[in-house]
């Protein structure tokens, strides 16, 4: 099919393809949001199994070859074992008298999957009293890389969500000042601005530390997505407002105007879906601030709190420098952080070249 019969939308979708750092962001985030839902099953423990003999272990390495130069198509690890240091630090090693192999689809600790189906199964796991720690463990022996998976949920989640809000009030919003003008506009882009004018992060900080101490994790985590979507709005709105002043004028707005169709209608099914060009761009770019937002929260602690996992409290453990020294591994969920915020980029900025209707005029001249 020849450009000249594609849809707007097909021709940025064949630009978006050719984009390599976008797809290439788009594929990771379809990786990092599969893990998320099927934290569970891919994980070998549930997220707060912990053996506190076990602090800090490091991470276990899988083998391939034995001793004797042998293949083994599925991999094996040993056991680790521990002794104190005269500073009194667990100090590991390997006992290699025994062979452990990974184990495909093993029952252990019980879990709903996706929230509705109540089983035991486990995408892999090695037989006790071995455990494996593919990213090491934290102070408290738990898996790293089940908690990155189970944190997830939330750190990816929470951009999403807000977003989400934010779009639908901002949106909103921007298209009714935009449509109407006037005073109804003056009012809320003056609005706007106060609101625009607010420091976000520490806005966020001094609602939060309002709130009681004992609210529970799933309670924190609605508190911050409306607390960022509140925040997160009135950029959107004023930027859709201008898109809108211009959009009014077309005349298939006027046509409907003539027609008698009420100026809400207008708003919502011919105003609004031709600013989605941008829009969909903004939101895509904007992802990351929500989950940096929720990740320094809970570094602080005033996020979501241990025993549930996120990204953001993952990272308190790295806070002390000794810590980091000794076991370096704790700093593996920033890693995450940073790849998703910049996959995140890299998808906006292709989404942005794919919607922009001068880069294909660019191009041709």
């Amino acid at each position: 099919m020849s450009e000249q019969h594609l849809s707007p939308f097909q021709m940025a979708l064949k630009r978006l393809k050719r984009n390599r750092l976008a797809m290439a962001g788009f594929f990771i985030l379809v990786l990092l949001y599969f893990s998320a839902i099927f934290a569970n099953f891919i994980s070998p423990y549930g997220c707060d199994n912990e053996q506190r003999n076990r602090s800090y272990n490091p991470p276990t390495r899988l083998y391939f070859f034995d001793s004797h130069g042998k293949f083994h198509l599925l991999p094996y690890i040993y056991n680790y074992t521990y002794k104190f240091d005269k500073f009194y630090r667990r100090i590991y090693s390997l006992d290699k008298s025994k062979r452990y192999p990974v184990k495909f689809f093993m029952r252990g600790d019980e879990y709903k999957l996706l929230g509705i189906f109540s089983t035991n199964l486990h995408f892999f796991g090695v037989d006790e009293p071995a455990r494996i720690y593919l990213l090491g463990a934290d102070s408290r022996g738990r898996d790293l890389f089940t908690r990155i998976l189970y944190g997830s949920r939330v750190s990816l989640s929470i951009g999403l969500v807000g977003v989400a809000i934010s779009f639908i009030i901002g949106a909103t919003i921007g298209g009714i000042s935009g449509y109407f003008g006037g005073k109804i506009d003056n009012i809320i882009m003056r609005i706007c601005e106060m609101v625009m004018m607010i420091p976000g992060f520490y806005l966020m900080l001094a609602l939060r530390a309002a709130f009681p101490p004992e609210l529970s994790s799933i309670e924190v985590y609605f508190l911050i997505v409306v607390i960022m979507s509140f925040i997160g709005w009135a950029g959107l709105a004023r930027v859709v407002r201008g898109m809108a002043i211009s959009i009014r004028e077309k005349e298939y707005v006027l046509a409907a105007r003539a027609q008698g169709v009420s100026p809400f209608s207008i708003i919502i099914r011919h105003v609004l879906p031709n600013t989605f060009s941008y829009t969909i761009v903004a939101l895509s770019i904007s992802i990351p601030g929500y989950i940096l937002g929720e990740s320094a929260l809970s570094l602080l602690g005033l996020g979501i709190q241990d025993p549930d996992a996120s990204w953001g409290n993952l990272l308190t453990e790295a806070m002390a420098v000794a810590q980091i020294k000794f076991h370096p591994w704790i700093l593996i969920p920033g890693i995450f952080i940073f790849i998703t915020v910049m996959t995140f980029n890299f998808l906006g900025d292709g989404l942005r070249d794919a919607f922009d209707p001068q880069d294909k005029i660019g191009r041709k001249l």
